[in-house]
Order: C-alpha cells, then sequence, then structure tokens
C-alpha cells in the first residue's frame, strides 16, 4: 500500500521544476490516509493524473518534502556534521524559497497555445467560412463556420435539405445568414483554443490555399465560440447582476429570445424590447444560432431563467468583485486589481484578492502616471496561463480595457485618430527607436511617445539572421527607418520592416493596387487558359486568355515565357475573393483614355476603350474595368444596314466607345462605337452665310481637298483640290504639287454650310466661259483637210497634252511641243477655256478626233517665221549630236523623260544629267519644265533616243547599239549565263548581249561541245565575233578560226570616267523600250477621248497620269490575293532589281502598253501592229466597268466595298496614292486595311503588313520602321515577320540591316532550321563563305536533334549552288554515311550532283544507292532518275547501261524473293 502511494507522489512532484531532486520517501511508519488509498484505487486516472483536489495535493507535497528534509537531516547530524553546515543550509533553504515565490512574467506563443485554453480575441477577418482572429502577443488563429454555436451549425446541416423546397416557401427568417452578417471586423470575442497544428501538417480548414497572407497565417490555431465550451465552470452562483458572458440565440419565443448560456440548468432570456432599446442601430431582428454579448440583470427564483441585457456600455464597464471559482474567471472580463511589482518586464497584480496576475509590457497602461505597487487598478482578463497555482494574463491598455481601437493623436491637431489612419500601410518612419532587442525574435520599436512597433528579426536585414545581439547596429536607443508593413490591433502595435528592400516595394497588399493602374508582372505559369503571374510585393495576380494581347493568340506558350516580364494593366481588384486580374491587351495597356470600374465614373459624353465581351444579333455588350459593362445597340455599332456584328466586332478586339446613358441604379450603362470620334469644339459658322465671297488662308493639305482657315471669322472652310485647280488652268496634281500650307486663296464662294461638324464649303468663283464665234459652214470629219485652220475651246489638259473642243462631236489634241515656234517664250500647256486658232495636222475619222498645231508657221505658212525649235515628228529627224529642247514628261529612278516632238520622247539617263556629281538630283527637275540637250545615240527602228545634258565630247557618251554592230565585227565580252545550248555574253561597254550557240565553239565538228560547254564559267571574260544581228538578236561565234593572235593582245583599258559611266547604268534596255513605248502610246492614245467623256470624269482621272515610281514589295505580298486581280492576266513575279512596283500587273493603259511593247520587241513584229492591237484592248477595258482598272479613290472605295478582304486592292489603292505621293494616306490606307480584312484571313493581312514594311522601308524613318515592323511582328506569326524583314532589306541593297536583323531573328527563333538556312543563304549571296559555314555548327547547337538532318542538307544544296560544290558534297557524304535509307536525302544529292553535270559521279552514287536494300517501287524510281539523267546529260551507252543495270537488278531482286 505505501509503495503504490510512492508511485503517486513521485511523478506530482517530479513536475515542480524549480523544486530540487532529491529522494522523497517518509519514513515506513508514517500513516497511510485512507482517503488517498481509496481514490488511488477507485479514481486513477490513466497517463499519471490524480483526483485529489489541488489544496489535497499541495498539502500531501508540502508533507512530504519536509519528512525528506527531516530524514536527511538527522542523518547527517549522526555522522558528526558541524552546526555551521547547518545554518548554511537552512539560508540557501530560505534563499530557495524566496525565489520560487517571485511569479515570472512570460509571454504567449504558439507552443502554449493548447487546447481547452480560454482567450480574447479580437476579429480582424471574415471569410465565407471562417473568422480571422487576432490574439494577444501578434499571434493569430481562426474559427470555422462550424465552431460558432450549437444552433448555427445544426441550421448548417439543415440547409442541404432545405433547398428542395420551393423558394416561395422560404422566408426571410429561414434563411441562413452569412458570417458578415453577424460579426464585424475589430470586434472582440471570446474564445476557446479547440486544436492547434504544427507547421507542414494536413490543413483540415484550407486556408493555406487561400490567396490572402493573413488567412495563411491564421490557419495554425482553430479556435471556437460555442457557449458550453468557452462559459465551461461558470456556476449559477456567479450569475449576478454585472456578471459578464457570452451566449447563443437557442429560439425565438414571443416575447423575446431565449439564449444559451452553456450553463447547466440554465437559460438565458433577452427580450424584444430590451434588444431594441440598447440596439437601436440593428436593422433587424437576432438569428438562431447567432452569438450575443450579454450582462446578467438578474437571476430568476428557481434558478432557471437568467435575464441579460445586450447594452454594448454595459458589457465594457461591467467588473466581477467576486467568482466562486478559478474557472469563473473569463477572459474578457472587467476585474479590479492590486498592482503588486513594477518591473522593466511588465506588472505583476493580484485580483480578485486570490488569483496572481502578470501584465507584460505590450499590454501595459500607455497614458497617465507609471504603475507604483498598492495601487488598484482595472484590467481585461486576457487568458489563464497557469492553473496551478491560478495565473492570469491580463491587459491594462486603454483600448482594451475600453474594447475600442487604439488610437494616437492626429499629425495636425490633438483629435484622436485610428492607429492605422495615422500610419497607413506602407508609411515611411524615418527615426524609429530600438527599446528593447529580444534576440531570437525581434526589435520593439518606439515610433512615437506611447506607440510602440515590433520589427521581426526576418523584417530586420536582407540577411539571413540567427539572432540579435546587444552589441550590433540595432543595439537599445539606435534610431532606424523602417516602414509600416501591418498592424495588429489586438495589441495595439504597428508591424515593422528595416530592410532595405522593402523601401524599393511600391505595393504591399492587394489594396494598394489601383484599377487601371499600369504594371509589371512577372511571369510564373503559363497554359491556353490563363496566365499567372507576380506583382510586386510577392502578390499573385491571373491574366485570362480574352486578354493576352489584341488578337486571340494560337499558341501563347511562344509569346510568353516563365520568369519574364510583362507589361499590363490592373483590370479587376476582387477583395472579396482576394484576386487581381490583369490585362495584357497593348491597346489597353498603352491608352490615356480614362479609365471606368464603377458606374458613377461612367458619365455620357466620355470616351474611351473597352473590350468586346458578347455580341448578339442585334447589340454588343462591352466590358470595362472591374468587370463593368456596357451596351452597344445595333445603330451605334455600325453604319452598314444588316451588318452581322460578330464579323465586325469578334469578342475580345478593344474598341472606342462613347457613354451614351448611365443608371447607376439600374445597373445599366448604354455606349456607341460610331459616337466615339474625337472631335473638337464646334465653331460657330453663323458669321458666314452661304453666297458670300470670301478668302482664307490654307492650314492643310490633303489628298482630295485643302482646309482653310477663313479671315476675320476663323471659320475652317473645304476647297476642292479639283476646283482649284480648273480655276488655275492646272492638272489636280499640279494643284496638289504647288499649293502650300499658308498661301492665300481668295475670291471663294461659301457653298454650304455645315454647322454640326462646324466647317463649310467654298468653291473658287466660276469663269465665263467663252463661246466659239458661229460660222456658216459647219465643220465634219468629211469636210477636215491636213492644214486647214480651225477653232476650238480648251478644256483640259492630260499627261500628253491639251484637249480641245472644236466642235460637239469633234475634239482635238495639242502635243506639248506643237503650241509654240520657240519653246522658250511659250507654255507646253493652253488655258484652260481660251479660245485658239490651230492648224490641222492629222486626221482620225474612227475615233473622230485630230491632232491641232498652234505654232505660227503651221497657223500662218505663207509668211515667214523665226522657227527655234523646229518639229521633230519622228527618230529619223535626229542625229548623234543635234541640240533640241524639249519639256520633261516623266521623272523616273533612273532619269529623265523629255519630249522633243510629237510622239517622240528622249531618254536622259542620271549619268546624263549633270557633269559634277549630283546625289539629290530629282528636285532640280519638275514635270513640263524646259530643258537643253544633246542627242547621243538615236535608233530609228525603235524609235528610241538618248540625250545628254553634258558638255564636252560626245563620243566618250554614245554607246553601242545592235544597229552599229557589224556582221563580222569583233568583240570582247563577259559570259553572262551558260546553257546547255550555248552562252549568253554581255558585250563590253555596252548593255547589249548575244548568244554563241554550241555550234560556233568550235570548229572540230566531231569534238564534244557539251564538255567544252562546261569549261566555261559565269563571268569569264572571251573575244568574239558578230556573224548576225537580226531584229535585235545579236549572234556571236567563238570558233578559233575568226581570230588571229593579233587579236588576243591585251588592248587598253577605258578610261576611269567612261568606266564609271557604264558602273552607274543602272537601267536594262529592256526599260528603255518600254519607258519608249508607254510615251508612244501616250502620244497615240491621248486624243481617243470623246469630248463627253473629257467634260463628264473627273479631274482625278488625271492623277492617275502621273507616272510616279511606287516602291518595290516582295512578291508574296501579293502572291496569295491574285484572284482579286481586276484583270484575268497571271501576276508576274515581283523584283526590286528593276524599280519600283508595288504589283505585277498593269492597271492602266501605260503600263499595258509597256508589257506589249517589250513583247514586241521579243518578237521582231512591226511596233504599229503592236499599238493598234494595244488601243483595241483599252478600248475593251473601258467598255466593261467590271473589268475597268480603279483610276481614282471613288473607284478604289467601291471595289472595297465588294471585296473588303482583298489585299490585292488593298496594296492596288496604296500605290495609287503614292504616285501622288501622298505618303502618309498610303499609311492609313494600309493600317485601315489590316483592321478592315477579316481576322480569319491570315495570309492576306500578312500581305499588306509586308507592304507595309516595304513602303517604311522605302519611305520612312527608322522609328516609324521599327514601330511597324514591332506592330506587324504582335499582329502576325513573328517568325514569319522577322524573316520577311531580313528580306526587305536584302533585296532594297542593304546588307548590314540585313545581316543584323538576321542575328536578331536567329536569336529570337533559334530552334527554327528555317532561319538559319536563309540566314546561311544570305551570306553566300553575300560572299561571305566562311560566316555562312560558321553557322552550320552554331545552328546544330540551338535545333533539336531531329532537324539535324534537314538542316545539314539545306546547308549542302546551298554550297552546291551559292558555295563550293565540293563543300556541299562532303556534307552530303556525311548524311548518306551515317543515314543510308534515308532515300530522300539520295535523291537531293544526286540531284545537286546533276547541276554539276558530272554524269561519271552521278553514275557513281546511282550504283552505291542501289547496292543497298530497297523495294521495288524505291528502285523504280531511282532508275527512271538515272535515266533520265543520261538523256539529258549522258550518251547512249549510258541509257543502254541503265536499261541493262535496270534488269539485271528485277531479275536479283525475284530470285531473292522466290528462294526458301
Amino acid at each position: 500500500m505505501v509503495s503504490q502511494k510512492r508511485g503517486l507522489e513521485e511523478p506530482s512532484s517530479s513536475r515542480e521544476s524549480k523544486k530540487p531532486k532529491k529522494d522523497a520517501r517518509p519514513p515506513t511508519d508514517m500513516p497511510v490516509q485512507p482517503s488517498l488509498l481509496s481514490a488511488e484505487e477507485v479514481d486513477f486516472p490513466r497517463g499519471g493524473g490524480t483526483s485529489l483536489t489541488a489544496l489535497e495535493v499541495k498539502a500531501t507535497r508540502a508533507e512530504g518534502v519536509k519528512e525528506a528534509n527531516a530524514e536527511l537531516f538527522d542523518e547527517k547530524e549522526s555522522k558528526g556534521k558541524g552546526g555551521k553546515k547547518k545554518k548554511r543550509k537552512a539560508d540557501d533553504s530560505a534563499t530557495t524559497e524566496k525565489k520560487s515565490d517571485k511569479i515570472r512574467i512570460e509571454h504567449l506563443n504558439y507552443k502554449r497555445l493548447t487546447p481547452g485554453l480560454k482567450i480574447m480575441g479580437q476579429i480582424v477577418g471574415i471569410l465565407p467560412l471562417a473568422l480571422l482572429v487576432s490574439l494577444p502577443n501578434q499571434l493569430l488563429g481562426h474559427v470555422p463556420i462550424t465552431n460558432i454555436s450549437a444552433e448555427y451549425t445544426a441550421r448548417l446541416e439543415s440547409m442541404e435539405t432545405s433547398d428542395n423546397e420551393d423558394d416561395e416557401e422560404k422566408d426571410a427568417s429561414s434563411l441562413l445568414p452569412e458570417l458578415g452578417q453577424i460579426f464585424k471586423v475589430g470586434q472582440y470575442i471570446r474564445t476557446v483554443v479547440s486544436a492547434s497544428n504544427a507547421p507542414g501538417t494536413s490543413d483540415p480548414s484550407g486556408l493555406s490555399r487561400s490567396r490572402d497572407e493573413l488567412a495563411r497565417s491564421c490557419r495554425r490555431v482553430e479556435l471556437s465560440l460555442l457557449p458550453n465550451r468557452v462559459n465551461e465552470g461558470v456556476q449559477k452562483g456567479d450569475l449576478k447582476a454585472g456578471f459578464t458572458l457570452t451566449g447563443s440565440v437557442k429560439s425565438v419565443e414571443d416575447h423575446g429570445y431565449v439564449l444559451d448560456l452553456g450553463i447547466s440548468g440554465v437559460d438565458g432570456f433577452l427580450s424584444f424590447k430590451e434588444f431594441k432599446s440598447k440596439k437601436p442601430e440593428a436593422s433587424s431582428r437576432l438569428s438562431v444560432g447567432q452569438i450575443v454579448e450579454t450582462t446578467v440583470v438578474s437571476l430568476s427564483s428557481n434558478q432557471r431563467t437568467c435575464t441579460v441585457t445586450v447594452d454594448p456600455l454595459t458589457f465594457r464597464t461591467s467588473s466581477n468583485s467576486e467568482v466562486a471559482s478559478v474557472k469563473s474567471v473569463l477572459p474578457g472580463s472587467l476585474v479590479q486589481a492590486l498592482v503588486t511589482e513594477v518591473s522593466t518586464e511588465g506588472v505583476t497584480l493580484q485580483l480578485l484578492g486570490f488569483f496572481d496576475g502578470t501584465v507584460d509590457r505590450i499590454h501595459l497602461r500607455h497614458e497617465g502616471k507609471a504603475l507604483k505597487v498598492g495601487q488598484k487598478v482595472k484590467a481585461r482578463v486576457l487568458y489563464q496561463h497557469s492553473a496551478d497555482p491560478p495565473r492570469f494574463a491580463l491587459a491594462l491598455s486603454q483600448h482594451l480595457i475600453d474594447m475600442d481601437s487604439r488610437k494616437v493623436k492626429a499629425e495636425e491637431d490633438d483629435a484622436l485618430v485610428p492607429v492605422q489612419e495615422r500610419y497607413p500601410l506602407g508609411a515611411v518612419l524615418e527615426s524609429a527607436k530600438v527599446i528593447k532587442i529580444e534576440s531570437e525574435r525581434g526589435l520593439y520599436l518606439e515610433v512615437e511617445k506611447g506607440l510602440e512597433g515590433f520589427a521581426h528579426i526576418s523584417q530586420v536585414s536582407d540577411d539571413h539572421l540567427p539572432t540579435l545581439t546587444t552589441s550590433g547596429p540595432w543595439k537599445v536607443n539606435t534610431l532606424h527607418r523602417g516602414r509600416v508593413v501591418g498592424y495588429h490591433g489586438f495589441d495595439g502595435m504597428l508591424q515593422i520592416a528595416l530592410k532595405p528592400s522593402v523601401f524599393e516595394q511600391e505595393f504591399l497588399q492587394l489594396t494598394d493596387f489601383q484599377v487601371g493602374e499600369p504594371v509589371k508582372a512577372t511571369i510564373k505559369t503559363v497554359s491556353e487558359t490563363a496566365l499567372f503571374v507576380k506583382l510586386p510585393g510577392n502578390i499573385d495576380a491571373v491574366v485570362w486568355p480574352n486578354h493576352f494581347a489584341d488578337i486571340k493568340l494560337k499558341h501563347p506558350g511562344r509569346r510568353f515565357k516563365p520568369e519574364s516580364t510583362l507589361k499590363c494593366k490592373v483590370l479587376v481588384v476582387d477583395l472579396e475573393r482576394k484576386r487581381i486580374a490583369l490585362t495584357a491587351k497593348k491597346t489597353l495597356v498603352e491608352s490615356d483614355l480614362p479609365v471606368i470600374s464603377k458606374y458613377e465614373d461612367a458619365k455620357p459624353g466620355l470616351i474611351t476603350n473597352g473590350v468586346v465581351f458578347k455580341v448578339f444579333e442585334k447589340h454588343i455588350l462591352v466590358e470595362f474595368y472591374n468587370n463593368l459593362k456596357a451596351y452597344i445597340p445595333l445603330k451605334e455599332a455600325s453604319d452598314t444596314p444588316n451588318a452581322k456584328l460578330a464579323d465586325s466586332f469578334p469578342v475580345g478586339r478593344v474598341v472606342r466607345v462613347k457613354i451614351v446613358s448611365s443608371d447607376a441604379e439600374q445597373g445599366r450603362i448604354v455606349a456607341s462605337i460610331k459616337q466615339a470620334v474625337a472631335r473638337a469644339p464646334v465653331p460657330d459658322v453663323s458669321a458666314v452665310e452661304i453666297g458670300d465671297t470670301v478668302q482664307g488662308t490654307v492650314t492643310e493639305v490633303h489628298a482630295e481637298h485643302v482646309l482653310l482657315s477663313l479671315e476675320s471669322t476663323e471659320v475652317r472652310a473645304l476647297v476642292s483640290i479639283k476646283n482649284l485647280a480648273n480655276n488655275r488652268k492646272l492638272s489636280p496634281a499640279q494643284m496638289h504639287a504647288t499649293i502650300r500650307v499658308g498661301d492665300l486663296v481668295d475670291d471663294l464662294l461659301v457653298v454650304t454650310r455645315n454647322p454640326e461638324k462646324g466647317i463649310v464649303i467654298v468653291a473658287k468663283k466660276p469663269s465665263v466661259r467663252p463661246t466659239l464665234p458661229e460660222k456658216g459652214t459647219p465643220i465634219t470629219m468629211d469636210t477636215l483637210t491636213v492644214g486647214q485652220l480651225v477653232g476650238g475651246r480648251v478644256t483640259r489638259h492630260t499627261r500628253a497634252g491639251t484637249l480641245v473642243k472644236i466642235t460637239k462631236n469633234i475634239g482635238g489634241f495639242v502635243n506639248p511641243t506643237d503650241t509654240s515656234d520657240n519653246f522658250e517664250t511659250g507654255s507646253p500647256f493652253l488655258p484652260v477655256d481660251s479660245i485658239i486658232r490651230a492648224a490641222v495636222i492629222s486626221i482620225n475619222k474612227d475615233k473622230r478626233q485630230v491632232v491641232l498645231s498652234t505654232r505660227e508657221s503651221r497657223v500662218q505658212p505663207d509668211k515667214e517665221h523665226n522657227v527655234a525649235d523646229r518639229e521633230i515628228e519622228s527618230a529619223a529627224d535626229l542625229h548623234v549630236g543635234d541640240t533640241v529642247r524639249g519639256y520633261v514628261k516623266n521623272i523616273a529612278e533612273h532619269g529623265l523623260f523629255v519630249t522633243v516632238g510629237r510622239g517622240v520622247d528622249a531618254r536622259v539617263q542620271i549619268r546624263e544629267l549633270f557633269d559634277e556629281f549630283v546625289k539629290e538630283w530629282k528636285p532640280k527637275f519638275k514635270e513640263n519644265q524646259l530643258v537643253k540637250g544633246r542627242v547621243l545615240s538615236v535608233d530609228a527602228e525603235a524609235n528610241k533616243i538618248e540625250m545628254t545634258f553634258k558638255t564636252g565630247d560626245l563620243s566618250r557618251e554614245s554607246k553601242s547599239s545592235a544597229a552599229q554592230l557589224k556582221e563580222g565585227q569583233k568583240v570582247v565580252g563577259h559570259i553572262k549565263r551558260v546553257e546547255d545550248y550555248g552562252l549568253f555574253i554581255d558585250i563590253e561597254g555596252t548593255k547589249l548581249h548575244g548568244l554563241c550557240h554550241k555550234s560556233q565553239l568550235t570548229d572540230n565538228a566531231e569534238a564534244n561541245v557539251s564538255e567544252a560547254l562546261q569549261g566555261f564559267r559565269v563571268g569569264d571574260k572571251v573575244k568574239a565575233m558578230v556573224t548576225g544581228v537580226d531584229k535585235g538578236r545579236i549572234s556571236l561565234s567563238l570558233k578559233p578560226s575568226h581570230f588571229q593572235e593579233d587579236d588576243f593582245e591585251e588592248e587598253g583599258d577605258a578610261s576611269d570616267e567612261e568606266e564609271a559611266d557604264v558602273s552607274m547604268d543602272a537601267v536594262e534596255d529592256d526599260d528603255a523600250e518600254e519607258e519608249d513605248e508607254e510615251i508612244d502610246s501616250d502620244a497615240e492614245d491621248a486624243p481617243e477621248e470623246s469630248e463627253e467623256e473629257q467634260e463628264e470624269e473627273d479631274d482625278e482621272d488625271e492623277a492617275m497620269q502621273v507616272d510616279v515610281p511606287a516602291p518595290a514589295f516582295q512578291q508574296s505580298a501579293v502572291a496569295s490575293s491574285s484572284k482579286a486581280a481586276t484583270s484575268s492576266k497571271p501576276i508576274p513575279s515581283l523584283t526590286l532589281s528593276e524599280g519600283f512596283q508595288w504589283f505585277g500587273e498593269s492597271h492602266n493603259s501605260d503600263e499595258d502598253d509597256n508589257a506589249s511593247s517589250d513583247e514586241s520587241d521579243r518578237e521582231g513584229e512591226p511596233s504599229k501592229k503592236k499599238k493598234k492591237k494595244r488601243k483595241e484592248i483599252e478600248k475593251d477595258l473601258t467598255a466593261d466597268m467590271h473589268t475597268k482598272a480603279p483610276e481614282s479613290n471613288s473607284d478604289f472605295e467601291r471595289l472595297l466595298l465588294g471585296s473588303p478582304n482583298s489585299s490585292y486592292l488593298w496594296i492596288q489603292y496604296m500605290s495609287f496614292q503614292l504616285q501622288i505621293s501622298e505618303i502618309d494616306k498610303a499609311r492609313e490606307i494600309g493600317r485601315r486595311a489590316v483592321k478592315t480584312i477579316s481576322f480569319r484571313e491570315e495570309g492576306e493581312r500578312l500581305n499588306v503588313w509586308i507592304a507595309l514594311l516595304n513602303l517604311e522601308n522605302v519611305y520612312g524613318t527608322d522609328e516609324s520602321m521599327d514601330a511597324v515592323f514591332k506592330d506587324a511582328a504582335r499582329a502576325n506569326d513573328s517568325k514569319t515577320i522577322h524573316l520577311r524583314m531580313a528580306a526587305i532589306f536584302d533585296q532594297s541593297g542593304k546588307p548590314e540591316k540585313a545581316e543584323e536583323q538576321y542575328k536578331k531573328t536567329g536569336k529570337k527563333f533559334g530552334k527554327s532550321s528555317k532561319v538559319w538556312a536563309q540566314f546561311g543563304e544570305f551570306y553566300l549571296k553575300q560572299g561571305k563563305l566562311e560566316e555562312a559555314r560558321k553557322l552550320l555548327p552554331r545552328s546544330l547547337q540551338s535545333l533539336e536533334k531531329r532537324k539535324h538532318l534537314k538542316t545539314i542538307s539545306r546547308f549542302a544544296q546551298m554550297e552546291y549552288k551559292l558555295g563550293d560544290p565540293e563543300r556541299g558534297r562532303t556534307l552530303f557524304e556525311g548524311i548518306v554515311d551515317s543515314h543510308p535509307k534515308r532515300w530522300d536525302l539520295w535523291s537531293v544529292y544526286i540531284d545537286m550532283e546533276a547541276g554539276q553535270k558530272d554524269i561519271q559521279f552521278i553514275r557513281n552514287l546511282m550504283a552505291r544507292v542501289l547496292a543497298l536494300k530497297m523495294t521495288s517501287h524505291k528502285a523504280k524510281a531511282f532508275f527512271k532518275k538515272w535515266l533520265d539523267l543520261e538523256k539529258r546529260i549522258g550518251d547512249e551507252e549510258g541509257v543502254d547501261a541503265v536499261k541493262q543495270k535496270a534488269v539485271e537488278w528485277t531479275q536479283r531482286a525475284t530470285a531473292a524473293a522466290t528462294e526458301p
């Protein structure tokens, strides 16, 4: 029995850590208490507990210690110990007892938050399924929705059943209130710890997956508000007036609420009257399960009903003076206390006269005088941190005593404001003083007198600090710069960070982000459904697919890479869900328009951007920021009737809208796309009346109109360029070129007013047209004769000359060289509307048109005249060396064309314009300018004339022509091309080339001429003899019998100046022929128009006649859209080698003439027949509007209405604008095209983008080029645009830029075999062989292994074509050696060798490949290829050998198949 008693006492004494560990066994004769034994036998709990009361346990321990000490001291005395030692032992015992009596002030931490601990807290956040609670000493916890009350949990469980009922049967009282309706942030609550989850364990609450950092921090401690747990231990005797406790609404009765107080046998009662009087602000009745804070009013006589009140003031100020037991002291209770000890760590108190309590320095009083021992104070109980002896943690802070938020004095005045308002999140503290250091936790800082902050050890430095030392840089009383990163409301302390990196953060929490604010995000994860990014401050955000870019991305992973940065704008800030959505649309990111994020922002008249959210048949929904949407009806979305909105406005497109109306109550916004056009304030036009004569100053010049500012009234006016041109007797193109901003235009008549747009339409006053004098004899085509004098009125000017109306049905034409005998005193064009007298030169009765001349020598032939400029009717009238004058007809890229006679034009190349070098030569000349020069060469048959403006000897400047070459003449040349049938040779010193047939290579008729051809290479210099000149075709011979030894002596080199002239000649003879034919056609075709057509057509037709070269575009820019061409002729390839072209096919009569002329030269047919044929074609084209080429803006617009997705038409339109020098207009049309063409027509859109790139390459700056390039790369496949850009630079003669572009492309798209192949081809074409060869190993490092063979094969093929064939052969040998079964590569290898025409090597290759094991089908293909090569470059013996080998291979294969 005794041993059992010792077993009970030993574990009890072991828990006293401060007691000395000595043998505590009492004497064996100690009497045993029966009560202890019975308790041990009956109630001994598992785990070493006891059923004794605390007083009994304490008495037992004291008795055991006394007996042990007595036994020990008796033994020492028997051994003869001295009295001094005994006295010293007694002193030590007294000291130990004194130390054990001192109460230690301890801080609360997560380890001490054990289940069952009652603690006071404050709600800092409300989630749908949990309450976030702030606890003392900066700890956090959460209350799950199932731990509110038993009644609330029961209602949650019954929700599933109630959901099946009809909605009509539900009333408001049956609906379960949300947590946000029954609790509020900042509310103080009494809780009990129900569970504590250690870090790394599973999280049943799910808060660890929350986006809110506060919620994640609260997941560790689980709390409960259940009244039966919070009020556990409260007895009926404690329910006296003024006692405070929490309860839950149990039921709603007729006169009030029945409350569950968690006390057995007692229910609380709260009358409706009491509830309304104490909480008048409550909008509704209490709900079953709701937690209420109550104060006891009285207990009924039968002690079963406790009447309570919910007065907040009474709850906060009521204090307990006595309790029945220690368990009746609840957290949150206000108690009377006596100060027993004051230290630097805090204060020790005695509360309720029995229990000890401590107040740490965090919860001390911040205002008033310092506390003194013996002072009586009121304190708020926080929690009980020791059960034996019972000790409590209390708070003396004024905000906890008042159960209110912590307040400090405002900066401006002495008014008290919350700490969060005085020091908001992110505020910078310039001097925070360290007042205490906790080496393992952090620093306590004094922000201002009475207000402290805490800096956790992780927030002190960017470097890792295991501990803090008192002698380091953060020692006590040092000042530091800090930033507020949080606020702990319960303790009333600021959370401060001292790390330098924190000061660089712009955003610290979700609320710091404003909707519409630009931010830089770091991409974390890329998927097709969302783009997850990280914002500054380690805040997560998302970008939905609809906002990846301005266009829909098929492969987001190609554009967005993890860890890369992305410019975005904040689209939605969802505080409830703790989520931020961003937009990466460039239009929205770069937009400066106002942001609409709430209904109050949507003011009528406001213009902003929106994103098409959903498209219906009759309306569109557009989304703004913060998920705000607007309604756009059909009439406000498109002007096109019966338009399909889904085609014009795909989902995701950014559109500019204007707010029409906004109704916040109904949540409806109406907007308009049509009205969203930025307009300046409309000026008042009432000061100008229709019919007034005004004058104004030119402010803007557009393609078809001029904008004026009228004097005195400053009203804007618009006048047509056509109207001004007619008044000034000029063509519209000439008018457009001459008018400038700032010019004064007078004598204007106000025609129309438009008050809505604030503009008036004006026109030049019409001049009175003179009428033809009446004559007695009418003029008809039958009565007209050559030389007859006729009168007429000038109607208009064309590019070829002046049109004259003779009679109603007869029109005339005056060439610029037929207006005067002296060009210097005359004018190339006669004044419009003037009456003239002219002589008939020729008559065309079929077209009822005549050619006239107003030369005095023609009009008055009987008189003697001084003719300074004679008539030139054909090229035969001119001879080399003649000095002539003429008018500049056209300024081309390679020189000028000058009209010197009727239907006779001469060409002046660039090198013939000036004696000295002039870089910018075009500004020196203008159309219709009078010039003077000398004839260099004349080709009467082709009607071609070369002129020069240079001075000096003409022999240096003259060039040979085919007509000047004679049969038997010996010439020097260079091989231009080697063909199977002979050699093409460029004749040195000329631009002529001839053909040397293979039969003219040797005198030996039995020689193998094919082998002889292989001995020649392009560029070889040869001596040849002219054997014939037939219709421009030159035949040459290289037979040795034609030459003597003297013929091969080196001739003197041509002079440097002549070589320079030859090198500057950038125009082929074919170009000259085309231009000459074009000029001839102008003279022939111009008089063909009837007078009615001339007067009815707009002057825009003349704009089409201006021969201004347009920039070249790549062939692919129009190849895909050739089906939209207005002509049925095929589109030829586009090139940059011969001037600028926008499109391959001609679209006016002049260009048709060029093609016909070139064809005529090749076939050698008479020029006149071809011209006649061209006229017939032109007549047919103009007769049919469906095939007529567009000649004005209206024509193009009409065609585009029918084919809005045709890139061919759009590029034509751009070319037309460039022909009239409207560069900006061409850009606008290109931009309009890419917006108009459907996003499904990717090829058509790509064509227009390539056209824009070419335009900027020729006319733009580096900045504009870069901008268009970036836009094109975003709108199309980026790799395609990069490669096209490099090709454009290459073809336009900019190798440095092309190389730089290829390098950028290779770096960006290093995994593309196509990029490396084109880069290598570029280097080879530039002659940079080493650089090209270095690319191959570099590319193999970047490419995937599966692409290696394809890349090596491409480089090998390029070596054959552009580099060293031997190197290409080496590469192919490596391929077929490592991959002998790749039949496709064998076939390419053989094709490359076929280009070298080495038949023996091909035979060896064929023998090698056919020796491999293959199918009969594959063998048949190789034998067929071999047979074709033998027929083409081999001989008859080789053909027979192939056939024999094929038979042998078949026999072997058959024998192998039949073998068992």
